[in-house]
């Protein structure tokens, strides 16, 4: 099981860059399957590099320190 603090830790390194766009990331879920659900807020809804941060940088980070995740997707 993936403990939820160091997920928590991991979006907290990443979280001041976010928000400094006027975003933010919230943790939703970590499912069963090893699948992270965040909710990307403020300016990232809807922004079109919103994948591009969630791909590029937030599931990277959290798979360089938790290779077991299989994914981080937005809900």
């Amino acid at each position: 099981m993936i403990a939820k603090e160091k997920i928590e830790s991991i979006l907290a390194k990443v979280r001041p860059s976010i928000q400094a766009d006027g975003g933010d990331v919230e943790l939703i879920n970590i499912r069963e399957d090893n699948v992270i659900e965040v909710r990307l807020k403020g300016t990232c809804n809807g922004c079109p590099m919103a994948t591009l941060t969630l791909k590029a940088g937030i599931e990277r980070l959290i798979k360089e320190e938790i290779p077991e995740v299989k994914e981080v997707i937005a809900v």
